[in-house]
């Protein structure tokens, strides 16, 4: 596109926004609402999965040694299990720590002096092997298996469907929203772009007598489209950039205790992502919106 043409869209876009100004606010308040929508859900559903996935972190699987396993053996196991991709963290348990805690959890201070110095758990010592994803779980287990010197691996199969379906609930949610927001801002868009079309009818059919391109006719209205978007997009924008930080502080700071366990992604961390895909979702619906809607009606014209 050449600058003049480009100029000329440029202007006859803001003319057309100017002329139908109830109907271009009526579409940039729709896109405006649903993407502060998408907005907050896009709070609900990363906070969400970020919680998920530090909790996933949490979830590991036990590894048991055959008896009389030397304690090289068991630092060469654990060096093989470390460099696995699915593993985020190791933690050698020795049998005397798992007694210490068996006897601080389970056993009253008397019962436990009837033992003495002996260690009923004396074949207990193991890996607590932590997880980066628990979709990896079974391929990290079976891989465990198979190492000389392990004798048993305790695992959750529950936990880590829990997490698993928890994952694609929220993935089916978020995009069943994001379609049918996308859907009825792409209709506003086109019922405004249908308004400036009607409104310059004339004058369209004028452009094509003269021998007008169909691309210079669609530029205006395109440009309008997009501009509807951008506005649409950054109104929220900076809308939820307030909220979220000062929400995000409320909690932290007011409830300490009830979200303590909780962890929230940063503000900065959020809008990296939101600020882009929010501006991405505004244009192309702007674009999309006006685009289909003005080459349905040149057809008319031809």
């Amino acid at each position: 596109m050449r600058i003049s043409t480009f100029i000329y869209s440029l202007k006859q876009g803001i003319k057309n926004i100017r002329r139908n100004r109830m109907f271009s606010l009526a579409s940039i308040g729709t896109i405006s609402a649903c993407l502060f929508l998408f907005g907050i859900f896009y709070f609900i559903v990363v906070n969400f999965q970020y919680m998920i996935k530090t909790a996933e972190t949490q979830v590991g699987v036990t590894v048991f040694f055959a008896e009389g396993i030397s304690e090289d053996r068991i630092k060469e196991i654990g060096d093989e299990i470390k460099v696995r991709a699915e593993v985020s963290s190791v933690e050698y348990i020795s049998a005397e720590d798992t007694w210490e805690n068996y006897k601080e959890k389970y056993l009253s201070p008397e019962l436990a002096e009837t033992f003495g110095n002996d260690n009923p758990l004396a074949d207990s010592a193991s890996y607590s092997v932590y997880i980066n994803d628990v979709s990896m779980q079974k391929s990290l287990v079976k891989y465990i298996e198979n190492i000389e010197g392990v004798r048993q691996v305790n695992h959750s199969d529950s936990i880590a469907d829990t997490f698993k379906n928890f994952n694609a609930f929220a993935g089916y949610v978020s995009a069943g929203i994001i379609i049918i927001l996308l859907g009825v801002s792409i209709f506003l868009i086109s019922t405004t772009v249908t308004m400036g079309i009607s409104v310059r009818k004339e004058e369209i059919s004028i452009m094509k007598l003269i021998g007008a391109t169909d691309s210079f006719i669609r530029s205006p209205f395109i440009v309008e489209g997009v501009i509807i978007g951008i506005i649409g997009a950054f109104i929220p924008i900076i809308g939820l950039y307030f909220i979220y930080h000062k929400l995000i502080s409320y909690i932290t700071e007011k409830y300490i205790n009830i979200f303590h366990a909780f962890t929230f992604l940063e503000t900065k961390e959020i809008f990296m992502t939101l600020v882009p895909v929010s501006l991405c979702i505004g244009i192309g619906i702007g674009f999309i919106g006006s685009y289909m809607t003005i080459r349905k009606h040149l057809r008319r014209y031809t």
